[in-house]
């Protein structure tokens, strides 16, 4: 994918999929998110609160402020592992296909986004194997290889990739009918 810290390159690619024809096909796919806010505030808590229950038995001790640090670090890096977790999970991949058209804008929320497009006529689906993600799913065109769906599940990754090439088959053959 072509980087966002060139945005001659993202304008572009914004001009080409800002159109007034719907697309045949259209997709975001994000990562799972499995601790809502509440659910965040509810660890910390749970966890704080386990800490502090035996610890309250040192109070006063000179044991107590030999330990408190360490709690204290815990539970800091268990609060950063999920924050860290919650803004990994804001990544997003749009496909839009039209018959002569499919491009994949990816939102990076630490790192510049990513544009790519190609023909569909050009473009090829990939399910590989060969990788250690189980179903690895690529699109090749424009003299490049993507991944997409990569943060999903196997049989996510698997029903994407049907998916894709059912629907990139259906543009092509949508575009032989406007020719």
């Amino acid at each position: 994918m072509t980087s966002a810290s060139n945005l001659p390159l993202a304008k572009d690619f914004f001009d080409l999929v800002e159109r007034p024809d719907a697309p045949l096909y259209q997709v975001t796919l994000w990562p799972y998110r499995s601790l809502s806010k509440e659910g965040f505030v509810l660890v910390i808590s749970l966890v704080s609160f386990a800490f502090l229950v035996p610890l309250m038995t040192f109070i006063g001790s000179t044991f107590f402020w030999g330990i408190l640090p360490f709690i204290v670090a815990a539970v800091a890096g268990l609060w950063y592992a999920i924050q860290r977790t919650n803004t990994d999970a804001k990544l997003t991949e749009t496909l839009r296909l039209w018959p002569d058209l499919i491009a994949v804008h990816r939102h990076n929320p630490r790192s510049p986004d990513q544009f790519w497009h190609a023909h569909p006529a050009f473009v090829k689906v990939t399910l590989r194997e060969d990788t250690d993600i189980e179903h690895y799913v690529t699109l090749t065109g424009a003299n490049r290889e993507i991944e997409i769906g990569a943060f999903l599940t196997p049989s996510e990754r698997l029903d994407l990739f049907q998916t894709l090439d059912r629907e990139i088959y259906q543009a092509k053959l949508a575009r032989r009918e406007i020719d």
